[in-house]
Parts: C-alpha cells; structure tokens; sequence
C-alpha cells in the first residue's frame, strides 16, 4: 500500500474514533424521584455510578434556588461498569433505584442529612 494511502486510511479510522467516543461522551443520566409532590432530580455518572441529586426550593422575595445534596455514604464511585436509574411507580417514594446494568446488581439511593445515600448493591 502506497504511504498516502496509509496515511489516509489511519487519518479515517483516526477520526472515526474520535466522532464514534464524542457520540457516546454522555457520561451522565438523570432521572426524578418518583414522588409526585417532590421536584428532586437525581444524577448518576453512567461509568462509576456514582449518585447526587438536586431540587428547587422557593426563597422568600426571590426567584428560588437550587439545592444540591452530594455524593454521601454508598452514593459515590462504584466499580467502573454501566449504570443507570431507574424510579419505580410508588407515587410516594423519594428514592431511586440505581442499576448496574452488567452485573444485575441494585441499590436504592435518597436523600438523608443534606447527602445522597445509596444502600449497598445487592442482587
């Protein structure tokens, strides 16, 4: 094969991979509490699982803020694989389900003492 062509062919495939690991770059997924009376979103970084949520709370004279409740006890870093969340259909519940979608393995996440808190991952 003639150098050029050589060239060419790896400048192709080159940004070929570039475009393909830019098209699945959204390393977040985000999903509300299923409580209907709650206005909490809940984040999970898709690679590590790891959780946090944030909510709009009114402010007296003002337009609101939002409030977000970081990664707490069992809510960070997980080991690298491809989670997701998934809210169930209990008009009440605060809590989401996160789920490592390789393994099977679940855990509920929810927001306690102004963190986000998981409980351990279990089949």
């Amino acid at each position: 094969m003639p150098q050029s062509l050589g060239r060419l062919v790896a400048l192709i495939f080159g940004l070929w991979l570039a475009l393909s690991g830019a098209v699945q770059a959204a390393p977040f997924e985000f999903a509300p509490a299923p409580q209907t009376d709650l206005n909490r979103v809940y984040r999970i970084d898709k690679a590590t699982g790891e959780v946090a949520a944030c909510q709009f709370q009114l402010k007296e004279g003002g337009v609101g803020v939002t409030v977000c409740f970081p990664p707490g006890e069992g809510a960070g870093a997980q080991a690298p694989s491809d989670y997701t969340l998934m809210p169930s259909r209990h008009e009440r519940e605060g809590g989401i389900f996160r789920v490592n979608i390789r393994t099977g393995e679940m855990s509920i996440c929810y927001v306690f003492d102004d963190k986000t808190v998981c409980t351990p991952q279990a089949k």
